[in-house]
């Protein structure tokens, strides 16, 4: 069935897009299975994992490729299929994730495959054979994903949220990704009442980090980035305490063992990061959110004399999706989001890029 909608977006060709370079073009979607739904993007929330992947500083992007996983709009098709009620005319959301093998019969399986543990637990974000929102292919049609940089989505309805009633959609887009990257690992290692909290960066990913361990009640909330002239604002987003690491000689000492977990959100391979682990008390845990695009130093020494972990979290399942856009409405949560148009997006990952939202920019068309 053909629609009367084209499907059309910011393409980027090759690396020089991450550098504003990126062309409107039409795409092909997936074919239409019944399982799906179609959606006319309103908002699309810029994410650092769409300038790595312009400029394939993970690995090289399969180009062309349309970028963007913070999707918000209206459903203006359902399939007869389709699973959690949703119906047109809904607002609805996507993240990071479009598909996962959810014990499937898939079309390459020809041959007995072991039950995957992680989608029968509800865990799909760690499936094997996961399948991101954009630059990888739909498990059962093999066609390529594309993102939210455009007009309309297409994806499976398994991974499409309804977005609660009194969440604007400019707040909700931003969440769907950078929000769940964080809140998942602050309900897993038990933010909340009693433990004490630190968010190394406090930028994009930090400020939901700081939003998420006050609306679960932690006891503390204190924010690590590197200059003091942060401090006011780590302060206003709800920050108990704040430690500028450039600025403050021996901070490190100061605050030996003061926290019992750590969520870093910093991308940068140069990161100290014996000396977070150091902050951590007995059995404290850092996890590290942010990643590089090198290697990160690492200390073996700096986890034993206090039994200390690292860990590591991949955006949220769609169970935790669900319950942190319901967090979000109960506790009335409200991301710092600066709005621009669709149509500027090349001058806004170039803004991005340079450290200029405060703290997230959400794209409108």
């Amino acid at each position: 069935m053909t629609t009367d909608y084209k499907f059309e977006g910011w393409m980027g060709e090759d690396e020089r897009s991450a550098e504003g370079n990126m062309v409107w073009q039409e795409y092909e979607p997936k074919k239409w299975e019944e399982t799906d739904v179609d959606i006319r993007i309103t908002h699309c929330g810029i994410c650092g994992s769409d300038i790595h992947v312009l400029r394939s500083g993970w690995r090289q992007a399969p180009y062309p490729v349309v970028v963007g996983h913070e999707i918000v709009g209206v459903t203006i098709r359902v399939g007869n299929q389709a699973e959690g009620g949703i119906k047109v005319g809904d607002i609805v959301g996507v993240g990071a994730q479009s598909d996962a093998c959810l014990n499937r019969k898939l079309g390459d399986d020809n041959k007995e495959r072991p039950g995957c543990n992680e989608c029968a637990s509800g865990e799909e974000n760690y499936c094997a054979r996961m399948a991101p929102t954009y630059g990888s292919k739909f498990l059962s049609t093999g066609d390529k994903t594309q993102g939210g940089y455009a007009r309309y989505h297409r994806c499976p309805s398994h991974f499409v949220f309804r977005i609660p009633e009194g969440v604007a959609p400019e707040h909700a887009a931003p969440l769907l990704c950078g929000g769940v990257t964080v809140y998942s690992p602050l309900k897993q290692f038990g933010a909340g009442p009693g433990k004490k909290v630190g968010i190394v960066g406090v930028g994009g990913l930090g400020h939901f980090a700081v939003l998420f361990a006050r609306a679960l009640g932690a006891d503390e909330v204190v924010g690590i980035s590197r200059r003091e002239s942060k401090r006011q604002e780590a302060m206003d987003l709800g920050c108990t305490d704040y430690i500028a690491t450039a600025d403050e000689e021996g901070w490190e000492t100061k605050n030996s063992r003061r926290l019992d977990l750590i969520i870093s959100t910093v991308s940068s391979p140069k990161m100290p990061l014996a000396d977070y682990i150091g902050l951590l008390r007995l059995d404290g845990t850092l996890v590290q959110v942010g990643l590089p695009e090198g290697q990160l130093p690492f200390r073996p020494g700096s986890l034993t004399g206090a039994r200390r972990r690292i860990a590591g979290s991949s955006i949220g399942s769609p169970a935790e999706i669900k319950e942190m856009l319901q967090l979000v409405a109960d506790k009335k949560v409200k991301p710092w989001v600066e709005t621009r148009p669709m149509s500027e997006a090349n001058q806004a990952i170039v803004d991005f890029e340079a450290g200029k939202p405060r703290f997230r920019y959400v794209l409108v068309n």
